[in-house]
């Protein structure tokens, strides 16, 4: 088992900035992909940002490129998520996720944070 917890959301004015962070715990050795989900009320969950293990590769949605950027720190099984620019429309319950493949990363990931709500106000 993987546990996730994430922390850093918040109340912030669009056009701010929020930092996320996500702490691995459990059997860390078996990730190989972390990042982000977010669900805004009465919407799907939908995929925010995936790194790979050496964070090598990055992967966005359209939506958040050029103002969100996916980052970890593997001495810590730490993964980030620092969000720029932020809009109302960002605002939702954003879940960390891993995974041990790529498909699992961007479709089913293996394991969930509880997840932290981040809102922006207009």
């Amino acid at each position: 088992q993987v546990q996730l917890v994430e922390s850093g959301g918040g109340l912030v004015q669009a056009g701010g900035s929020l930092r996320l962070s996500c702490a691995a715990s459990g059997r860390t050795f078996s990730i190989n992909f972390m990042g982000w989900f977010r669900q805004a009320p009465g919407q799907e969950r939908e995929f925010v940002a995936a790194i790979t293990s050496n964070g090598g590769r990055t992967d966005y949605a359209d939506s958040v490129k050029g103002r969100f950027t996916v980052s970890r720190d593997n001495a810590r099984n730490t993964v980030f998520l620092q969000m720029n620019s932020l809009k109302p429309e960002d605002t939702a319950v954003y879940y960390c996720v891993s995974s041990a493949s790529y498909s699992g990363i961007r479709y089913r990931p293996d394991y969930w944070g509880q997840g932290t709500q981040v809102t922006v106000s207009s």
